[in-house]
């Protein structure tokens, strides 16, 4: 799934050991869409992605992410798991269609003034 918005909250990154000794790490986001009601969206990238993807609050971004629901102690609760961030409106140079042409001199301008005299015009 994707969604768009702006990062409003960047949390502190969160690491510790799991109980079967492998460390691990987590950086925690808020997220607002741009729609005409605006959402607040809180999502983590977990491991790897958490480097992978720094972002910075005011970058405008599309998120790929999963959602997973878990029950403990009777509860549920739900995640937005990040896969992936692109930040928006970043600065793309513009294809220019004719950059690779070679140079091509520019036609002659014609003056009609300047008439040779041999036309065969009828007028």
């Amino acid at each position: 799934m994707e969604i768009k918005g702006k990062i409003i909250v960047a949390l502190p990154e969160m690491s510790g050991v799991s109980k079967s000794g492998n460390n691990w790490k987590k950086r925690e986001y808020v997220l607002e869409t741009q729609e005409t009601y605006p959402r607040k969206v809180h999502f983590d990238f977990f491991g790897d992605r958490a480097d992978q993807y720094p972002l910075s609050v005011g970058d405008d971004i599309t998120l790929s992410f999963d959602i997973e629901s878990r029950e403990y102690n009777g509860r549920w609760f739900t995640s937005i798991r990040g896969w992936k961030a692109e930040k928006n409106g970043a600065a793309q140079p513009a294809a220019q269609p004719f950059q690779n042409m070679p140079d091509v001199p520019p036609a002659p301008a014609f003056d009609p003034m300047q008439s040779s005299g041999d036309e065969d015009l009828p007028f």
